[in-house]
């Protein structure tokens, strides 16, 4: 799950992190009374999306007033954001966050994640940060430098020293650093998250370490034991029938291509995937109903897929270990006999009770493609929706 940049910094904040004073608005009205609290000549206007390139985008603006905060904030409210990683549908802006500029002497990045490679936290640390920081880890990879630590264990003095090291900062600017630091680590472990970045993280003019920006996402699977956290999610920000899938525990994922898939395990998925595109199409989605599926889970995975317009045929693609195949025949079938099916589909079952589930496909009256194997399963498929 991600969050929105105030949200993060408000978080962030909590644990010790130095932000800049900020007020989020979702309307011009509330201009006049919030940027009471601000005590600045200069505004930055900032577009809130969960989505990173918003800077180059258009979407954060520097106001020499109130008068041009609420210019530039007429014009972003309500603007279709298009960046690097919306995509070209773009997002639409639903709220902005005004902050008190600040006067910038240095730009770095900083960030602390999950690394599953390692089993560690690692610290990513540049004395290059802002918009460019991706240029920077394609043509200059050795100017960012990776601090990796054990997660039961605090930040040594070396692990703080290796940290930040890269920005070149003074004793003073150093601690200040360190602290910001030690701030992330908490923050990443007492909210499981798995990503938090700062990008920019600024040395001001007044020899203060600030962070400018931030973002943090959230291991979906802890979310139960943050219900604060939980409630910062923005239903906005994410695809409808992502969200639909989540209420029935599904991961499911909307793709660009054409063959939905409905797959039991993320390896499976995964290799599904892979081998539509071997011969010739594209995925709609990613989908894994996961182990232990109900008739109602399956039924509602297969209704998520055919809600999406792209959709031209489906490969439904299970192994029964824990999940029974006659309980995946039976689920496809319900959804496909109640949205009236049209387009091509193609299953493939093998596993517990598959003769079952075939007997129960074959006795259903759909015209439902068999396939014996993946390979042959893939072929069908494509070739059903040319």
């Amino acid at each position: 799950m991600n969050i929105h940049e105030h949200q993060a910094k408000d978080l962030i904040k909590s644990f010790g992190a130095p932000v800049s004073k900020g007020v989020v608005i979702f309307s011009i009205n509330e201009i006049d009374q919030k940027i009471k609290d601000l005590k600045s000549d200069l505004y930055v206007v900032k577009a809130q999306i969960h989505a990173g390139g918003r800077g180059k985008a258009g979407g954060v603006k520097l106001a020499k007033s109130i008068d041009e905060v609420k210019s530039i904030s007429q014009n972003l409210l309500g603007k279709i954001l298009i960046t690097n990683q919306t995509g070209p549908q773009g997002r639409e802006v639903k709220r902005l966050y005004i902050e008190e500029a600040s006067d910038i002497q240095k730009e770095f990045y900083l960030s602390c994640l999950v690394d599953r490679a390692s089993s560690k936290i690692a610290f990513i640390s540049s004395a290059e940060g802002g918009m460019d920081v991706e240029e920077v880890a394609l043509k200059t990879p050795d100017k960012i430098i990776t601090t990796r630590v054990f997660l039961s264990q605090k930040l040594s003095d070396q692990d703080l020293e290796n940290i930040v090291r890269p920005f070149n900062l003074n004793i003073e600017q150093k601690e200040q650093a360190k602290k910001v630091a030690i701030s992330l680590f908490e923050t990443l472990i007492k909210t499981d998250a798995n990503l938090i970045e700062i990008n920019p993280l600024i040395l001001t003019k007044q020899n203060q370490i600030k962070c400018l920006d931030a973002k943090i996402n959230f291991d979906d699977n802890a979310l139960f034991r943050h219900p604060e956290i939980k409630a910062l999610r923005d239903l906005n920000e994410e695809d409808p029938m992502e969200i639909e899938a989540s209420k029935y525990e599904l991961a499911y994922i909307k793709l660009d291509g054409k063959i939905g898939c409905m797959v039991n395990g993320a390896g499976l998925a995964m290799a599904t995937m892979d081998i539509i595109k071997f011969y010739g199409s594209e995925p709609a989605n990613f989908l894994d109903v996961g182990g232990g599926a109900t008739k109602e889970k399956v039924s509602a995975a297969f209704k998520i897929i055919l809600s999406d317009k792209n959709v031209r045929g489906i490969l439904v693609n299970i192994f029964g270990g824990i999940m029974r195949c006659d309980i995946i025949a039976q689920g496809v079938i319900d959804a496909a006999k109640e949205v009236e099916l049209k387009v091509p589909l193609v299953v493939r079952l093998a596993g517990t009770n598959v003769e079952e589930g075939k007997e129960i496909l074959k006795k259903s009256g759909l015209k439902i493609i068999s396939a014996n194997n993946l390979n042959e399963a893939a072929q069908k498929i494509v070739e059903a929706t040319k």
